[in-house]
């Protein structure tokens, strides 16, 4: 019992492939006697030939992985490819540290915290390297008694 061209036929009728048309087993011999696109076309409005629905991969597991990165999980050393330098480049990682302690500083200048003469001081000695971040240069300052004790330091949302 072949119904290979009742199955091309209800596939270009329902606009998909040969492999999603269902045929009823107990009505093979009507399928089998259909040999018009009509007759098909009526077995399909009786529910005799049928689309079945789209297989597709579940995103299930690649969903819950991807929240468990988002909490900061999954990422031991097992998962790591590139070297620390290549994962986070030396270079992008100064220029960050170095940009929001230029920014910090023009903010206490600019808000007259401190004097030109320190800024310029501050501003050199954080390009040769000296502190570590900008929590460090702000503990510098007061140190040296150029900004008061209680000055805090606002987290602006960078580094």
């Amino acid at each position: 019992m072949d119904v290979k061209y009742q199955k091309r036929l209800a596939a270009e009728i329902l606009d998909c492939g040969k492999d999603r048309v269902w045929i009823d087993d107990t009505m093979l011999d009507e399928v089998i006697e259909a040999i018009t696109r009509e007759e098909i076309r009526e077995l399909i409005n009786r529910d005799v030939i049928k689309k079945m629905p789209k297989k597709g991969n579940s995103r299930g597991r690649i969903n819950y992985r991807k929240k468990q990165k988002l909490k900061g999980r999954r990422r031991g050393y097992g998962k790591r490819k590139g070297t620390k330098g290549a994962r986070e480049p030396s270079k992008k990682n100064w220029m960050k540290r170095i940009r929001s302690m230029r920014r910090e500083l023009k903010y206490l200048r600019d808000n007259e915290h401190i004097d030109s003469t320190t800024y310029r001081e501050f501003y050199n000695r954080a390009k040769g390297g000296a502190f570590e971040d900008r929590s460090d240069m702000i503990l510098h300052l007061k140190m040296e008694e150029h900004i008061d004790e209680d000055y805090e330091i606002e987290d602006k949302g960078g580094a």
